[in-house]
């Protein structure tokens, strides 16, 4: 039996408002489709565009791109973003919203990013749009 996941508002584009179950967050990465895009598929190595919206599970939210109302660009599959990312979004159709829950040990580790209020125990959940990869 899989693990209750956060739920999320809005579509595609919107920004999202996370709710969480009453349970413990899942020990492993978990990757939700929560819309399937139409594009091609992401490939490890591409230069992937998305929006996204980060929150500690049951905490605060700690960053998002709606807000800030531009998407951002980075290399996928090739280490430069956090593991859970990498693995969570190669594979992925653009134009699909993904919900990833992300354990520690894939995310920033047992240093946490203090400056972001992330913990190293802390399990983080995105919701990511991706917009296209190149």
């Amino acid at each position: 039996m899989s693990q209750p996941l956060p739920t999320a508002t809005g579509t595609f584009g919107d920004k999202p408002e996370l709710s969480f179950p009453h349970d413990a967050a899942p020990a492993d990465l978990v990757v939700e489709v929560l819309e399937r895009g139409e594009g091609a598929i992401v490939e490890a190595g591409q230069t992937i565009e998305v929006n996204y919206l980060g929150q500690v599970w049951n905490g605060s939210i700690f960053d998002n791109s709606y807000d800030r109302g531009a998407t951002i660009e980075f290399p996928i599959g090739v280490g430069v973003v956090i593991a859970g990312w990498d693995s969570g979004l190669v594979g992925q159709q653009i134009g699909s919203r993904l919900l990833i829950s992300i354990p520690p040990h894939e995310g920033y580790g047992p240093n946490g990013v203090p400056q972001a209020g992330i913990g190293g125990d802390d399990v983080l959940v995105f919701v990511v749009d991706i917009v296209d990869a190149k």
